[in-house]
């Protein structure tokens, strides 16, 4: 069974939830994540925050696009992101190839099962839904979905600046 993922983002309402709410199997902020490119493991509670998390899939052409959104963002500020391939068939030489084609230089990660299962839990199924293009901002104490869609990185700056 593949995942096809995404990583914190929920539907069109702009819903936001807390990450804590109704995860009954753990913290997936907690699961230790191993870089493609073979770089140091790393949770997402370790990196300096906020840290902009948003899944994503090779084949998804809406998520390259919020991919550049997210490339022009980071010439702008200084923000930890995270994009997760929830799909953990995912070969890692694929998503090495998509970061090299688009010329992208953030952290990359393949998420196990178990963290996808724990952000469904969160957020619910669609966020494994990667062309809705989902997104989570975590700051120290919380957690915050952004609204779905491609978001440019003026919204996404702004996302950042109201904080969770």
């Amino acid at each position: 069974m593949i995942l096809v993922g995404a990583v914190l983002v929920i539907g069109a309402t702009g819903l936001y939830l807390s990450a804590n709410e109704g995860n009954p199997g753990g913290d997936w902020k907690t699961t230790e994540l191993t870089p493609v490119d073979g770089d140091t493991s790393f949770t997402i509670d370790t990196l300096e925050k906020p840290v902009l998390v948003e899944s994503f899939a090779v084949w998804c052409t809406t998520c390259t696009r919020q991919q550049q959104e997210i490339k022009q963002l980071l010439t702008e500020t200084n923000v930890s992101v995270v994009s997760l391939d929830v799909d953990p068939n995912e070969e890692p030489a694929l998503v090495r190839d998509h970061i090299e084609e688009h010329g992208f230089g953030w952290r990359y990660a393949i998420a196990p099962s178990a963290m996808t299962q724990q952000m469904v839990a969160d957020y619910g199924t669609s966020i494994t839904n990667p062309p809705s293009a989902p997104a989570v901002l975590v700051c120290e104490n919380s957690t915050r979905r952004l609204p779905n869609g491609v978001k440019p990185a003026s919204k996404l700056q702004d996302e950042i600046n109201a904080g969770c």
